[in-house]
């Protein structure tokens, strides 16, 4: 969305007046991205670079304590060369100090995967997508440039998260990971699947507690991945980012992604990631983390706009202000920011 897309909105939909100030650094933060750009130096080879717009930006950078140690050799006065290993960390550190990349590095391409979507269900009922899921999938897959492959898409809840992504997965059509926040969308996920796609059940598996296998099309859960039997150990499940070569990863109810995950998703940046959620609010303030390693929000759609459109169920929202004493003015002063929206 162009910069004064978004300030028009803002006007045109908040309660209160926006403060111009606001509007200004609105304008000044979306004016920023692009001017570091994340791409590979030849198409042939792995190696990656780091292009800054301009040289006075290029010295502020190269001279930040958190951008510093992820920058390699100096190629010129505006591009420097970077480690693949280091893609994820410098593009947090970058996001960090107010200057988020572009990544147009590109992606490995995983083993492939033979999927497409039926046009009746196993039931034999009529299957078709929605004009917005279809518009989502597109939005992430960008006819499979590099501007394109990683990305959030956010939907309302009940609007078909879970179509989007097996649309994803058929344009794509590489092995994929899926990663779920409970063994019941797990379970959700497969029946989703077999209904509604060519898939069969000798191509998915599920990673769990229960049953560790593997297959081109893999469930697991975040809670699994990251167990570890006590705080000093490693995370002994990770080895399933390995077990097989994926050409996709998805991230269900992405705001839900534990920590554990960001770290080794900071270092699988070579592989198309999806991002699927209703929100993107973290009660830990690490939405910038989801837009940076996940990728950008691609694609989103006002619950609103679909309840007028009869796809959601209508949803009653009422305001209700609580008046504050001074001790509780106090509290709600010396609160984080994330703690706030509540």
């Amino acid at each position: 969305m162009p910069v004064e897309d978004a300030i028009s909105a803002l006007r045109k939909y908040a309660k209160y007046p926006i403060p111009e100030s606001v509007a200004q650094e609105i304008e000044l933060l979306g004016a920023r991205y692009g001017l570091t750009v994340i791409e590979r130096i030849d198409a042939r080879r792995p190696d990656l670079q780091l292009r800054i717009a301009d040289l006075p930006l290029a010295e502020l950078l190269v001279r930040d304590d958190r951008v510093k140690p992820m920058l390699g050799k100096r190629i010129s006065d505006l591009c420097f060369q970077v480690d693949a290993g280091n893609r994820g960390v410098l593009k947090q550190a970058l996001l960090a100090v107010g200057y988020p990349a572009e990544d147009l590095a590109g992606y490995v391409e995983g083993a492939e995967l033979g999927i497409s979507l039926r046009d009746r269900t196993l039931t034999d009922l009529p299957f078709n997508l929605r004009a917005y899921q279809q518009e989502a999938a597109e939005a992430f897959y960008q006819d499979g440039e590099v501007k394109g492959g990683s990305g959030t898409i956010v939907l309302p809840c009940g609007a078909g998260k879970t179509i989007v992504g097996m649309l994803a997965m058929s344009l794509v059509k590489q092995k994929t990971l899926i990663l779920t926040s409970s063994l019941t969308s797990v379970h959700q996920w497969r029946r989703e699947i077999l209904d509604k796609t060519s898939l069969t059940e000798d191509a998915i598996a599920e990673y769990s507690s229960v049953t560790k296998q593997t297959a081109a099309v893999t469930l697991s859960t975040y809670q699994m991945l990251s167990y570890r039997s006590n705080k000093d150990d490693e995370f002994p499940h990770f080895e399933l980012f390995n077990a097989q070569s994926w050409g996709l990863i998805i991230y269900d109810e992405v705001h839900l992604l534990p920590a554990p995950i960001f770290r080794i998703t900071a270092e699988l940046q070579a592989r198309r990631r999806l991002g699927l959620t209703a929100t993107l609010i973290r009660e830990d303030g690490k939405e910038g983390d989801v837009f940076t390693l996940i990728g950008p929000k691609r694609y989103d759609v006002p619950w609103r706009e679909l309840e007028g459109q009869g796809f959601i169920a209508t949803a009653n929202c009422t305001e209700i202000r609580v008046a504050q004493n001074q001790a509780e003015k106090m509290e709600y002063a010396l609160e984080r920011q994330s703690s706030k929206r509540g």
